[in-house]
């Protein structure tokens, strides 16, 4: 099979499938196949194609594509991906770029990523923060070990710890940043969320938790769609100042932060 042919074979099936953007899908897993990035295919339609089958039939059971392609980009870094931990996405780009600028002029700043999953935020804020002490804590032993594992592959050093996110914001930090869990239930969601791990998606509070109990100078907060006015006023009735909503790329208020 042929890069063309196996594109139009894997946009027609993923389209059935219902993926939302089945010929992009089908770009990523051909360039994947043939060792290439997605411009990359347009200069090799005619080269011969192997392997797609499995890769397709994962994507038509609709495992998210950073899983089945085993990395995923975020900001500067390439990081390995599986179902121990949430698909990095694009919207929390923007947490992590609030975050570098609130810490920007602390010389050797202390940072505390909450819930640090695959490694994604703690990781992208060493890389562009070389003099912060970074550390991630995540309740999840799975999650910390795909996260050194993204460590070691890239060369940062970041302190990873098993434990309850709360408590370790409480010891006392330059800047604490979190992507806690925001979601009701999954019922009615796309797909994709049911391959990730439940306790980093679904739960409430945990906004309003680190409000209350975080001792750092500034707290930045990723948030759900809509949620950005109630979690600003947790923030505001704990006692931060200059409270904060900044939206993301697509324009939705996604991340609140304050300053004490």
């Amino acid at each position: 099979m042929t890069a063309r042919e196996a594109l139009a074979e894997a946009e027609r099936r993923l389209g059935a499938a219902g993926v939302e953007s089945p010929r992009v899908d089908a770009e990523w897993l051909v360039a994947h196949l043939l060792g290439t990035t997605r411009s990359g295919v347009a200069a090799s339609l005619d080269s011969d194609v192997k392997g797609l089958e499995p890769l397709l039939v994962r994507r038509e059971a609709r495992e998210p594509l950073a899983y089945i392609l085993g990395e995923w980009g975020f900001r500067r870094l390439t990081l390995k991906t599986d179902a121990r931990a949430l698909v990095p996405r694009p919207e929390t780009e923007t947490l992590v770029e609030r975050a570098l600028a609130l810490a920007e002029d602390i010389e050797r700043p202390r940072l505390l990523d909450v819930g640090v999953g695959s490694g994604a935020i703690a990781l992208a804020l060493k890389d562009e923060k070389p003099d912060a002490e970074v550390v991630g804590v995540d309740v999840s032993a799975d999650a910390l070990a795909l996260a050194r594992e993204n460590a070691a592959r890239l060369g940062l050093d970041v302190e990873l710890r098993l434990g309850d996110g709360a408590e370790a914001a409480a010891e006392g930090w330059d800047l604490v940043v979190a992507n806690p869990p925001y979601v009701d239930s999954l019922a009615g969601l796309q797909p994709e969320l049911h391959w990730e791990p439940e306790v980093a998606l679904v739960g409430h509070g945990e906004h309003e938790r680190l409000a209350r109990v975080a001792q750092a100078r500034f707290l930045v907060l990723e948030v759900g769609d809509g949620q950005a006015p109630e979690v600003a006023e947790a923030l505001a009735a704990a006692g931060w100042r200059d409270v904060r909503v900044t939206p993301d790329l697509s324009g939705k208020e996604r991340v609140v932060d304050g300053f004490k």
